[in-house]
Parts: C-alpha cells; sequence; structure tokens
C-alpha cells in the first residue's frame, strides 16, 4: 500500500514540475514575408524603413521576428510562384510592395494576412470592398491621389517656364488611369499646356511612346505610375536623356536611377508604417477590419547630375523647394 502511495506521490511532483516547465517554453517568433517584383538590391532603403518601423515597435529582426524577404528580381512573371512558395511556407504575414505582388499574393492565399506598403488603388483593383472595411485578409496603404498629376505638370512648367507640349506617359489599364487623366486635363488648361498621351502597355512600347514624343514636338515627359513603366525605368530614363526631355517622375525609385525628378508619395514613409499593421496582426486583429491608410508625406527630389546631362538649368525658385537634391 505504502508503495502505491509513494508512486502517486511521485507523479503528482512530476506533473507540478511539467506545468512551469511547458509554461516557460518560448513562443514561435512569428515570421513575416517581404515581396516585391524589384531587385532587392534596389530597394536597400525601403527595406531599412520597414525595419526602422519595426523597431519602432520593438521587434528586432531575427530576434522577435523573423522576415523572409523574397523578389521576383525584375521579373513580374515569376511573382506568382514566389508568392505560393511563400503559402507553403506558412508564414505568418505577406507584406507587398505594389500591385502586381499583392495580386500575386491574393491568388496564392485567402487566409494568410496580406498587408499592401503600397498600392494605387486597392478598391479597383479588387483587394478591399472599401478603404474603410477592407472585408478580407488584405489591408494596408494606398498611394491613391489623382491630384499629384496636376502638381508634376505645374513642377515642369516652372522648371520649363516656355513649356508647351508635354508628352504623358501611362498604361491605360492602370485602375484610375481615367480619373489621373481627368485632373491633367485641368491642370493643363490653366497651365495652356497640350497634352500627347502615350499608352504604354509593354516594354516593347516604350521606344514607340518615345518616337510619337518626338514626332509631336514634346518639350518635356510627364510619367504616370504603373508596373510596366517602373520596371523598365533604366530604359526610360535613358532614352530620355537621349531625347533631351526634361522628365519628372511618379516616385523616388525613378531618381534613383539617374532620372530628373519626381514628385509623390514618399514610398519609405509607407513601408515605414507598414509595420504598424504587421503588429496590429501579430497582437489578434484582422486583415478586415483594419482601414486601408491614405498618403501622408509627399516628396520633391531633384537630380542636378540628370539635368546637366540635358543642358537644364533647374530654376532657383523651384530647388528651394526640393526636400532633395542630388548633386
Amino acid at each position: 500500500m505504502s508503495k502505491k502511495v509513494i508512486r502517486l506521490a511521485l507523479s503528482a511532483v512530476l506533473f507540478a514540475l511539467s506545468v512551469p516547465t511547458e509554461a516557460q517554453q518560448p513562443k514561435t517568433v512569428p515570421r513575416v514575408a517581404r515581396l516585391g517584383a524589384g531587385p532587392l538590391s534596389a530597394n536597400s532603403d525601403r527595406h531599412e524603413a520597414f525595419r526602422q518601423g519595426l523597431r519602432e515597435l520593438e521587434y528586432v529582426e531575427g530576434k522577435n521576428i523573423v522576415i523572409e524577404w523574397r523578389s521576383a528580381e525584375g521579373k513580374p512573371e515569376r511573382l506568382p510562384a514566389v508568392a505560393a512558395e511563400l503559402v507553403r511556407r506558412k508564414v505568418d504575414i505577406i507584406v507587398t510592395s505594389g500591385g502586381s505582388a499583392t495580386r500575386a499574393a491574393k491568388e496564392a492565399t485567402s487566409t494568410i494576412p496580406i498587408v499592401m506598403a503600397n498600392d494605387p488603388d486597392p478598391v479597383a483593383n479588387g483587394f478591399v470592398a472599401s478603404l474603410a472595411r477592407p472585408g478580407g485578409n488584405i489591408t494596408g496603404l494606398s498611394t491613391l491621389a489623382p491630384e499629384l498629376g496636376g502638381k508634376r505638370l505645374d513642377l515642369l512648367k516652372e522648371t520649363v517656364p516656355r513649356l508647351s507640349r508635354v508628352a504623358v506617359f501611362g498604361i491605360s489599364t492602370t485602375p484610375g488611369y481615367a480619373h489621373q487623366l481627368r485632373e491633367l486635363e485641368l491642370a493643363a488648361g490653366a497651365l495652356k499646356v497640350k497634352l500627347q498621351y502615350l499608352d504604354v502597355l509593354s516594354p516593347k512600347d516604350i521606344e514607340t511612346a518615345f518616337r510619337a514624343a518626338s514626332k509631336g514636338r514634346a518639350e518635356a515627359v510627364l510619367m504616370l505610375q504603373g508596373g510596366v513603366l517602373v520596371s523598365q525605368r533604366t530604359q526610360i530614363i535613358e532614352l530620355a536623356v537621349k531625347n533631351r526631355l526634361p522628365a519628372i517622375y511618379p516616385n523616388s525609385l525613378f531618381v534613383d536611377a539617374g532620372g530628373l525628378m519626381t514628385y509623390g508619395v514618399s514610398l519609405t514613409d509607407l513601408d515605414r508604417r507598414a509595420a504598424t499593421y504587421v503588429d496590429k496582426i501579430l497582437k489578434g486583429r484582422t486583415p478586415a477590419d483594419l482601414p486601408v491608410e491614405q498618403p501622408m508625406k509627399f516628396e520633391f527630389i531633384v537630380n542636378l547630375k540628370a539635368a546637366k546631362q540635358i543642358g537644364l538649368t533647374i530654376p532657383p525658385n523651384v530647388l528651394v523647394r526640393a526636400d532633395k537634391v542630388i548633386r
């Protein structure tokens, strides 16, 4: 009888000891995937902004969070395969850069939360039901600001005071395209500038568009947002220089690649803010109930090296307004 009592007592002690041991087991470190179409090396500043946003929320890469960096390396057609791989790896959250990456992630999963670091029009793209109530597994940040086209045209006019003809490069299939054109028309009328619209649906259309701009006697180029334009920015910038055309671009990626100037949403600010969505989701919030946020910070960058290449002098009144000047 005493042996039985001893066995029961030992069992109770072992059970009691096992409870705190289990409670002290380390929690699984969350794994967040970062997915984009462009080369990882070309977006180092944006990646650092994302890390900064996480650090501000007390996440340290490699310690209490793991980030899996994935890219299609400039070949958007590879995105579906890369997104599918992330789903197989069962990451906790996918953070996407741009509409093509978001679409690939959306098609790969309807359960893993997806955070858009930036998208021109999430509703028109079919990613969310509305900005206030996304309704699915996707939320994040939008770059939707059609009025920026008018501001860019105004900056071009100030840079080239006698400007009268501008070639507008865009992609007609891009959500919100018609709205952007309406805004541009209003600005063009006020500035007495004639616009020439050139549709760039694929990389092979770029040289054709520049030939058409030359034939139409364009004196400058205004570039709208679009996946093809972004992915082919090096070629576009080279052709703008070759044709000695001042050009204004939709984001800093173009200026980083040698473009003349940009006015648009600060992508690094959006990347930093994307970290707040990661934090909320890891703490139990669902994407369906997290409203999509609009851009808050804009930047004007001028590249004087690019200006010198085409023999352009940037007026002092334009330079003083720049947030950054590349010399």
